[in-house]
């Protein structure tokens, strides 16, 4: 469109010039003492028009020649850059590439265009110097020179590039933090992150790298916390996010050293990861597990409040696992038998109803036969005890709760003075791997 309108624009232009001066006889006369000079009209014109475009191209020629030295500099300049640019790119094409030996050199070569160019105003030029060291830094890292990787990881956090290119920066300290992850350096990895701004510290790969972190430091809450926000964010698949922070609260509810530590690791769960089997039956083993470790350190058996204390908590916990019995699999139906069995002798009315309510609602399940069997032996009901063990030890394939099944049966017969089948019930229980 702009092309029609300079073509109207000349078209207009040659209509005037040649209604101007197609039929003019008009004449100029110039008067230079004691000489006159009669030119005609459109001569003078063209003298005149001819004229100013010699003087404009003289001026602009003279211009020229003046700006010969700043173009000759900034051609140098440009030169320059674009040399440095290569070798950065270069550097980063062997960087990825897994050629380390020859990003260095490229990177050094790189830095010294950068001090050898004393003139020259580059818009990024602290950007292609920070970028220029961090490649250097990470190849140094990848041969294991940790000298040279620190040296230049100082100069790429320099604050001068924090103005200009505050992401460089960032992305410094990134790399810092990795590699102290690498080398198994907690302290000096957190203080890379705490360098970070706080934007940056909400970022997902800074969070990947927290949560290294806090499992190379054994922070395990923190940890848990940490790959909350990253599930948050969607950085795993939902798969690979459940099975992290499964692991994760696992560990955590292992690494409980007393039953309070255990009580606050289990509230700082959130409810869906209360609902998890294995989470609930991890809390209830390792709630056994301490307390029985109370008693060995005492010498004695554990006081019967703490024992009913650590049977209510475990109830508490397990306590979705019963309203959701059947939908669990053989497995974790084995598991919560064995992790309710120790709170056997301390289950009150209404625990001993549900189990009751349970075991007719699934007459045929060999896990709540074996609960309710062993409820009555400790309640010295022989004959419902013997009726329930007995249906139990057919169908159960743990090896644990049957050895124990036939153990109780074995202990039931010694009651009523049957010996051979009390040997027959040890005898089974000793076979059973």
């Amino acid at each position: 469109m702009r092309s029609v309108f300079w073509l109207l624009g000349l078209a207009a232009l040659a209509v005037a010039m040649a209604m101007l001066v197609g039929d003019n006889r008009g004449t100029v006369t110039l008067f230079w003492p004691p000489w006159r000079f009669d030119v005609s009209f459109n001569f003078a014109l063209f003298v005149l028009i001819g004229g100013f475009a010699l003087l404009y191209a003289a001026l602009r020629a003279l211009a020229l020649l003046r700006d010969l030295p700043l173009q000759a500099r900034r051609w140098r300049s440009q030169q320059m850059e674009r040399a440095v640019v290569g070798w950065v790119l270069d550097a980063l094409s062997n960087q990825l590439a897994g050629r380390f030996v020859r990003a260095q050199p490229a990177a050094r070569n790189a830095l010294a265009h950068l001090d050898g160019a004393t003139s020259g105003d580059w818009p990024r030029r602290e950007q292609l110097r920070a970028l220029a060291h961090l490649l250097a830094a990470e190849s140094a890292h990848s041969l294991q020179n940790r000298a040279q990787r620190d040296e230049h990881l100082q100069t790429a956090l320099n604050p001068t590039v924090a103005r200009t290119a505050p992401e460089v920066l960032e992305g410094a300290l990134l790399r810092a933090t990795r590699w102290a992850v690498e080398d198994r350096d907690a302290s000096a990895a957190r203080a890379r992150l705490a360098e970070l701004p706080q934007g940056a510290q909400r970022r997902v790969q800074a969070l990947r790298l927290k949560l290294r972190v806090a499992r190379l430091g054994d922070a395990t809450g923190e940890a848990l916390e940490t790959a909350r926000l990253l599930a948050k964010h969607r950085a795993f698949s939902p798969e690979a996010a459940r099975s992290l922070l499964l692991g994760l609260a696992l560990d955590a509810l292992r690494g409980a050293h007393d039953l309070a530590q255990l009580q606050r690791v289990w509230d700082g769960l959130d409810a869906a990861e209360r609902a998890i089997p294995e989470l609930a039956l991890a809390a209830a083993d390792r709630a056994h597990a301490l307390l029985q470790l109370d008693a060995i350190d005492g010498h004695d058996a554990p006081e019967g409040g703490q024992g009913e204390d650590v049977a209510a908590r475990v109830r508490d916990w397990l306590a979705p696992l019963w309203e959701d019995f059947g939908s669990l699999d053989e497995r974790h139906q084995a598991r919560l038998a064995l992790a309710l069995e120790p709170d056997l002798p301390h289950l009150d009315a209404a625990g001993l109803a549900r189990l009751e309510l349970l075991q007719r609602q699934w007459p045929q399940n060999p896990h709540l036969q074996y609960l309710a069997g062993q409820a009555c032996l400790h309640r010295q009901l022989w004959g419902k005890a013997a009726q329930l063990l007995g249906l139990a030890r057919t169908g159960l394939r743990d090896a644990t709760l049957c050895r124990r099944t036939w153990r109780s049966l074995a202990r039931l017969a010694e009651e009523r003075g049957d010996s051979e089948a009390a040997q027959e019930a040890w005898r089974q229980a000793a076979q059973i791997d």
